[in-house]
């Protein structure tokens, strides 16, 4: 019973602890960079770097992948009842394989995006 009050504090604390890591490693950064005279522009970056809007992208990816979760549930169906592979390989294998190739085809699509 005493282990849950100390897993909260402790998640709390990897959190806290990740980022403040981050805020001072990054303020060394700049601060070394600065000593040595670079430019203060490096530090903003630009909106002309990003051509397509970051909500295509999220729609493009997510529609994607859940297609191919359900064309990926239909082959592990047909491959069950049609071929005899047991259920618990084909289900899992086939979600698994249609939904990386509906992210990389996505991750495709977007970088083809970004150069029109």
């Amino acid at each position: 019973m005493g282990s849950e009050v100390i897993i909260i504090p402790a998640i709390f604390g990897v959190l806290f602890g990740i980022y403040y890591l981050f805020i001072s490693a990054r303020n060394k950064e700049r601060m070394a960079l600065i000593e040595k005279g670079a430019d203060a522009s490096i530090f903003y970056s630009s909106k002309s770097k990003r051509i397509t809007p970051i909500w295509k992208i999220l729609i493009l990816n997510i529609s994607l992948l859940l297609m191919s979760i359900g064309i990926g549930v239909f082959i592990a169906g047909i491959l069950h009842l049609t071929l005899g592979v047991e259920d618990d390989i084909a289900y899992p294998g086939t979600i698994f394989l249609m939904s990386g190739i509906g992210l990389f085809t996505g991750f495709n699509m977007t970088k083809n995006l970004d150069n029109k």
